[in-house]
């Protein structure tokens, strides 16, 4: 496993510090996975809002990889998607793909509801999550986790990332 710098935003109107299980959960999880934490906040639902403190990450060449938790659904303040794919230089299509494929074995058609979404942008990953602890957890250990470790084959974003860097591309 590649150490990789990571950034954790939870996206919601509710969620405080004290309140923030899903914004927990996944630090715990790359944590368990040998990354560090590079930077964490919670930011309420203002697609503006998001976008600012994703923009400042993705200029901090410090971090890697962020992955937010919320806003990802059909409610009228659930606007993470449309605040951090203006922000990508490449989508990641298949990232939302598999997200809802891995996802409707626990939850069926309600995965449809998803809107998880992922990009890189200035060579830094960004994957966006549902807000609730299931669907970091599934995010997580079904698809980050793999393509989060530079070991993984045949192929994996942590190798990507850290050959660009390598290059000098940040």
């Amino acid at each position: 496993m590649s150490n990789l710098a990571i950034a954790v935003l939870t996206v919601s109107d509710t969620r405080t510090p004290e309140t923030d299980t899903s914004g927990d959960l996944l630090v715990a999880l790359l944590s368990e996975d040998g990354h560090q934490l590079a930077a964490r906040t919670i930011v309420k639902d203002d697609i503006y809002q998001v976008r600012r403190i994703v923009s400042e990450w993705i200029a901090d060449s410090a971090i890697q990889v962020v992955v937010s938790t919320g806003g990802t659904g059909f409610s009228g303040r659930d606007t993470t998607p449309e605040a951090l794919t203006p922000l990508f230089d490449t989508t990641i299509e298949g990232f939302g793909e598999l997200f809802r494929q891995v996802s409707y074995d626990e939850i069926g058609s309600s995965t449809i509801q998803s809107r998880a979404v992922g990009g890189i942008a200035n060579n830094t990953l960004l994957f966006a999550l549902p807000g609730s602890n299931g669907a970091c957890r599934t995010g997580w250990e079904k698809i980050l986790h793999d393509q989060l470790d530079a070991s993984f084959r045949p192929c994996n974003f942590a190798e990507l990332i850290h050959r660009k860097l390598e290059n000098g591309e940040h």
